[in-house]
């Protein structure tokens, strides 16, 4: 059982970081750009994809992605033509590049063919499954990109799926805070779990929230099977404690 020492620290931090004054600094500014619901998952979608290196790159490289699709993400997959392709050939973060950008584009346009939100494809299933059929459905079309697979994090392969894991967060919860959307609504916060990035692993460790040497997917749901034991109805509300304590250095 975790202590309430702990438990008030998480508290204190996750009202700390779970307000408006976060979102400028942090990718999930680019989906809150937009209103309708196939834009904000579009928009955070590709900003969570990009979500690793230094805060400011993500965010000017998905506004770019953003820009190029003429601030319209939805109506550009669904609608684009081979010419409104050619802006994207120069793009470059880290390691995705335009070949993993145009075979994601290629694949959301068939996904969005079947379906009218990205949300049909986690319903109804545990997240351990939706993220296996998620990844499995984006690499269901021809010709496939084997080199975008390292983008599209999937348990099967016992991967934490962090960035993955964030972008359920942004698309799931919801409070009165204004930061996460809660747009997908079949879907229960209740089952989410906790994105793993190296802030959160090294508190949730000093923590004692995590007792597993290895940083896999199993990792991942001891960290969330511990904040459940806590908040069992929105558990990963304190993904913004733990990250806010890395960014802060604090001294446990």
């Amino acid at each position: 059982m975790v202590n309430q020492t702990i438990i008030d620290l998480l508290n204190f931090y996750h009202d700390k970081y779970n307000n408006i004054n976060f979102i400028d600094d942090d990718p999930i500014s680019v989906p809150h750009r937009f209103t309708k619901k196939q834009d904000i998952e579009i928009a955070g979608f590709f900003a969570a994809i990009l979500a690793w290196g230094n805060r400011k790159t993500i965010i000017k490289n998905a506004n770019r992605i953003i820009t190029m699709m003429d601030n319209q993400p939805y109506d550009f997959i669904v609608n684009h033509t081979t010419k409104d392709l050619k802006p994207m050939q120069d793009l470059v973060h880290r390691t995705f590049n335009a070949t993993d950008l145009l075979y994601l584009i290629a694949s959301l346009k068939e996904i969005y063919i079947q379906n009218n939100s990205l949300e049909k494809l986690f319903s109804n299933k545990t997240i351990q499954q939706g993220l296996i059929d998620f990844h499995n459905t984006i690499f269901s079309y021809e010709p496939i990109s084997e080199r975008t697979r390292k983008h599209i994090a999937s348990p099967i392969k016992k991967s934490t799926c962090k960035r993955l894991n964030m972008y359920l967060r942004w698309m799931v919860r919801q409070d009165n805070n204004g930061v996460d959307f809660g747009i997908w609504k079949t879907i229960d916060a209740a089952n989410l779990l906790c994105p793993l990035d190296v802030h959160v692993e090294n508190y949730a460790r000093q923590l004692n929230l995590i007792a597993r040497k290895q940083k896999d997917w199993l990792t991942v749901v001891e960290l969330s099977d511990n904040l459940k034991q806590i908040c069992p109805t929105d558990p990963i509300k304190y993904d913004y404690a733990l990250f806010g304590m890395g960014i802060e250095k604090v001294v446990l």
